[in-house]
């Protein structure tokens, strides 16, 4: 919705018309002042007409609210000949109103606008070989999509052909553009930067990930946060106790004479306008979805306004370790070959009996070989010994692979420099493999689970901002978890544990304090449903992440999860703020009212103009300069 697009805007304006007409009308002779009125009356209706509806639909509910109020103090304006007063009245609500919605509209626009990054249509590569365009409603998964430089991916696919680095910031908040090669994922509506590739569709227009963000965060917006239900439910009975409290002061001073009426009456409408909760009410839900609109662009889903709220209170932070603090994939760190023996030939040997494994440290060999620019060949007889290694024939050669135990089965004594090499990686927390050719050691490599690079600053920056304690819950032995632990500052190491052992952690850790669970939402699924917020890591194409969690970080990114707090504890600042400047205005205009006879036009721009300026406020979370 754009502003002068709009109703509520355009029923402002006219009721601004015929207000002017008819102050000026009879200043200028247009016509005498006994029918301004008439004039007037176009104001009242065009300035009342949402009010008038709205506080009919609340009267029916027998729940009174702001409408209400501004109502009846135009019609008890109008009743005692104040009709410009109450033209007044009813041109800024109504003004107001145009401008919340516009402001409201704006930060679900900030969400609904990611959906214009789905192209219309997708370039499909026909069993011919030919290619043709089709709607991307039309899109099935398993074909095979022609994404060109420059273009948008259509859906959620996978590179079959070709590399690239795609700009995912919609999806993720990465701000540089990440390389794609064969095999690698990628998500509709991110941008084709570099090279053109084919890609095999994995999902349908409306399960892309895209399309997924997008309900997420509609909704959040529909959910609201504790201080929201809160001030919903207190302006229906503080609607009602000013409605009798402003009963009371017309039939009190009439009663007992104390006044003339209509000075009785004038000030009872006053006090009907002031004292009415515009700004209160708006103050919370305005910074509520600008923080959720914010967050989600930068790829952060909050799944309601309740768990922003939560967010900003987090005190104790656990995390898994695998694919949360470590990349989640065996990468060989260190290579110690045998006197005599180059680092080259250690990795190709090894390389080469690994090269038709499935197991996770084979292939973490085999990638460091290929990274080094280094030939295999297959191996002529290979035989797996099950918790131990490997044994093949290589070029009339037996080469072995594995643990300490093959080789110690096979008889080869290991030179003792390399045993106290072994015992120094093994205490750093790194898994050793032990190669040998025939009877003769060719060394020892190290493999292990790779910190990610930004941990630390990111653990850093959790105790910088307050966390009082950063935990790690892990199945990984508690060698392994100490040396991850001690290398990125965590707090406290709980090691091989069950996922039934986590949850079992967390639910005693949340009853005792505000705590959140980090993880990558797939074992940790009961964990993160256990603490007072479940925070998945890597949610980007992961269904069990975004069903489960209660946010989501579309990146794996950790520098994102003190980002979220700071965000989280800036909205809850924003929301208090506006709630004590709501409450200020409110009682410095009430007493203005009884102390220096406060005018109704002049009580109607203080309380209007409150209104506003929450909503400026709140809509400043929309921005980046928290960033």
């Amino acid at each position: 919705m754009r502003l002068l697009g709009s109703l509520s805007f355009w029923l402002s304006a006219i009721c601004f018309i015929a207000l002017l007409l008819g102050w000026l009308g009879p200043v200028f002779g247009f016509f005498s002042q006994e029918y301004s009125w008439y004039i007037f009356l176009i104001s009242y209706l065009s300035g009342g007409y949402y009010g008038v509806k709205e506080g009919i639909e609340e009267l029916k509910r027998a729940k009174p609210s702001v409408d209400l109020l501004m109502i009846l103090a135009a019609l008890g304006a109008a009743a005692i000949d104040q009709w410009m007063e109450g033209a007044i009245l009813l041109f800024l609500f109504s003004l107001s109103n145009a401008l919340q919605e516009f402001a409201l509209d704006k930060s679900n626009r900030a969400i609904e606008s990611l959906m214009n990054m789905r192209p219309d249509v997708a370039r499909v590569r026909q069993s011919d070989g030919s290619e043709k365009e089709i709607p991307i409603e039309e899109v099935q998964v398993g074909d095979i999509l022609i994404v060109r430089p420059g273009e948008r991916f259509a859906v959620d696919g996978k590179v079959l052909e070709g590399s690239t680095a795609a700009d995912q910031s919609a999806i993720t908040g990465e701000s540089i553009p990440v390389d794609k090669t064969i095999g690698d994922e990628i998500f509709g509506g991110t941008m084709n930067t570099l090279g053109a590739v084919a890609v095999t569709v994995t999902r349908g227009s409306q399960e892309s990930t895209l399309s997924r963000i997008v309900e997420l965060v509609q909704k959040a917006r529909a959910g609201k946060a504790k201080t929201q239900r809160l001030l919903d439910d207190f302006e229906p009975m503080y609607a009602g106790g000013v409605i009798l409290i402003t009963i009371f002061l017309i039939l009190i001073p009439w009663y007992f004479e104390l006044a003339p009426f209509e000075d009785v009456f004038y000030r009872a409408m006053t006090i009907l306008v002031v004292a009415s909760p515009c700004a209160l009410v708006i103050s919370t839900p305005a910074t509520i979805l600008s923080a959720i609109a914010h967050a989600a662009r930068k790829g952060v889903l909050f799944k309601g306004g309740a768990y922003l709220e939560q967010a900003a209170s987090i005190k104790y932070i656990a995390m898994d370790k695998t694919g949360t603090i470590t990349r989640g994939q065996p990468e060989v760190v260190e290579l110690v070959p045998a006197q005599g023996v180059s680092e080259a030939d250690l990795l190709e040997h090894a390389a080469n009996a690994e090269k038709l494994s499935e197991h996770p440290l084979a292939k973490a060999v085999v990638r460091a070989a290929f990274s080094r620019s280094i030939d295999l060949k297959n191996p002529v007889k290979l035989q797996s010994v099950t918790g131990k290694g490997v044994i093949v024939d290589m070029e009339h050669h037996i080469i072995r692979v594995g643990s300490r135990k093959l080789m110690a089965d096979a008889g080869i004594v290991w030179p003792e420099e390399l045993l106290t090499q072994a015992e120094r990686l093994e205490t750093e927390g790194k898994t050793v493999i032990f190669a040998a050719k025939d009877q003769s050691a060719l060394g020892l490599i190290a493999v292990a689970d790779i910190i990610k690079a930004e941990a630390v600053q990111a653990i850093q920056q959790l105790h910088t901002i307050g966390i009082e304690k950063i935990l790690m819950l892990t199945g990984d032995s508690h060698r392994v978890a100490t040396s991850v632990a001690h290398q990125v500052g965590i707090d406290d190491v709980r090691a091989e544990l069950l996922p039934g052992d986590k949850e079992k952690i967390i639910r005693e850790l949340a009853s005792h304090y505000p705590t959140a669970m980090v993880g990558d939402g797939v074992n940790d699924a009961p964990a993160l449903a256990s603490g007072n917020i479940g925070i998945a890591m890597g949610g980007a194409g992961s269904d069990v992440a975004l069903e489960t969690a209660d946010v989501v970080l579309m990146s794996d990114d950790l520098n994102r999860l003190p980002w979220m707090i700071n965000l989280a504890r800036r909205a809850r600042t924003v929301v208090w703020q506006n709630i004590a400047f709501s409450m200020a205005v409110i009682v410095v205009l009430v007493i203005s009212v009884f102390t220096i006879d406060l005018p109704l036009p002049i009580g109607v721009i203080g309380h209007e103009g409150s209104t506003l300026i929450v909503v400026a406020n709140g809509l400043r979370l929309l921005g980046g300069s928290h960033d």
